[in-house]
């Protein structure tokens, strides 16, 4: 069934439930982060992350010296946007942040962090590789712990 809308108005908005805003950002591993920079704007990148619901936590891969890893270790505030494909429904996760220490050696704890975060390799040199890499790049984890998860969108389901 299509809903005929009057000129000048659409579809209400959408109150999605919790449930369906952690849906978003599972099924999504790429958003926005958003901290604040020293003019107290918002400084946002786009990143890749990983959800983890049960903790409700945002794990994001990053290396020491980016301006969102300068911006958290002075303001640790943060939020993450995530929208649907369609841009008709969005998440936002928001925070503060914790980032890990540099990855010095592979197979610590940071790189082990950011190990999890990725695809399974299929041969294990590439996981030696990995680790190595992520020492020799300077990674961190961001870890936003989630304290309100909020969105919306529209409704379209007329």
């Amino acid at each position: 069934m299509t809903t005929a809308y009057e000129p000048g108005r659409g579809p209400g908005p959408a109150k999605p439930t919790e449930d369906a805003l952690s849906e978003l950002l599972r099924v999504h591993s790429f958003g926005a982060l958003a901290t604040v920079n020293r003019a107290g704007f918002p400084h946002l990148s786009t990143v890749a992350y990983a959800w983890g619901p049960g903790e409700r936590v945002v794990r994001i891969g990053s290396t020491a010296g980016r301006a969102m890893v300068r911006q958290l270790a002075r303001d640790p505030h943060a939020s993450l946007y995530v929208g649907s494909d369609d841009h008709l429904a969005f998440a936002v996760a928001e925070g503060v942040a914790e980032v890990s220490p540099v990855s010095a050696v592979p197979g610590d704890e940071t790189g082990r962090a950011l190990l999890a975060m990725q695809a399974p390799f299929t041969d294990p040199a590439d996981e030696e590789v990995f680790l190595r890499n992520v020492v020799e790049d300077r990674r961190v984890v961001i870890t936003l712990r989630v304290e309100r998860l909020y969105g919306g969108g529209l409704d379209v389901s007329a």
